[in-house]
């Protein structure tokens, strides 16, 4: 069962994981377990294709990150609202022969936090990345999951990886085609268990899904609210250089400047509540606010709650 108890305090952490993987929090009535799947070495460039080398080299001098390639956190989302145990996102899964042998922790982390497969009713795809369905291809996992699992995906999505367009990504070698063959064994397996929603479906009383496009057709974000209090998982619509630079393309963004209209105004949005944020590749565990800086923002790490 998902505890109420902050399990960021590694008690049975094996020497092997000293730093801390899972935080729990509550937004309302509802329970929040953010749960790290590993991290993801990819080239600096990737933060922002679309602007000169030196002008990221000065962010990522600023930053104290490294020049050439960095890690970027991969964050998974463990929601329990009601009799609903919902997973949002599925991490990596299984190394895609390409030197990512430091994803793929979700089931092992799971499993250490207490988290039985059998208690997930609805899994939430914020898109179909490998990097957020692959969890689900881990050998043995599908045979541990309820037989009426519910897999909620916006129909945009699915019919965008039937044939996807990679001409305006900008990924390394080799990604492409991991995508593509990730989503297409994805949906052989698990396409019966797949319930999608047009614009918006509410998963579970105060947990309801929106599809805002941008990175992908349908790529779409989670907001939890419950007694005053909310949480937005925004999914890939937001990375670590997008509060200071929102018009900075992501390589992975199959429509750039969609994604940078979508990211803004989530932004705003999200500058305007006060709301909490959790992201898939914002340093774990990623929740924070967002303050409007100008035409720009900043992202505000919240205190840790021991």
């Amino acid at each position: 069962m998902l505890s109420l108890e902050n399990t960021a305090t590694p008690a049975a952490t094996a020497l092997d994981e000293l730093v801390p993987s899972r935080y729990a929090l509550k937004v309302g009535d509802i329970d929040v377990l953010v749960v790290s799947d590993g991290v993801l070495p990819l080239p600096t460039k990737m933060l922002g294709h679309n602007v000169e080398p030196s002008e990221r080299a000065e962010w990522f001098e600023e930053m104290y990150l490294p020049q050439d390639a960095f890690d970027w956190a991969l964050n998974v989302m463990v929601v329990r609202s009601g009799d609903r145990t919902i997973l949002i996102d599925a991490g990596l899964g299984t190394d895609p022969d390409l030197q990512l042998p430091r994803a793929g922790q979700l089931i092992r982390r799971l499993g250490a936090s207490g988290i039985d497969l059998t208690e997930i009713t609805d899994v939430v795809i914020t898109h179909m990345h490998m990097d957020h369905i692959g969890g689900l291809l881990v050998d043995g996992v599908k045979e541990r999951l309820r037989p009426d699992l519910r897999i909620h995906i916006a129909a945009s999505e699915v019919e965008f990886w039937k044939s996807p367009d990679f001409t305006r990504t900008n990924m390394p070698q080799g990604f492409p085609d991991a995508l593509r063959a990730t989503a297409t064994r994805f949906w052989s397996e698990y396409g019966s268990f797949v319930h999608t929603f047009e614009d918006e479906h509410e998963v579970a009383p105060g947990v309801t899904v929106r599809r805002t496009g941008g990175h992908t057709p349908g790529h779409s974000v989670v907001r939890l609210a419950s007694g005053g209090e909310a949480l937005t998982f925004a999914g890939d619509a937001v990375f670590a250089v997008g509060f200071e630079q929102p018009n900075w393309h992501n390589g992975f963004e199959h429509d750039p400047e969609e994604s940078a209209r979508v990211r803004i105004a989530l932004l705003r949005e999200l500058a305007g509540t006060g709301e909490m944020l959790v992201a898939t590749h914002l340093p774990f565990p990623s929740i924070g606010r967002v303050s409007a800086d100008g035409d720009a923002f900043r992202w505000v790490p919240v205190f840790w709650d021991f």
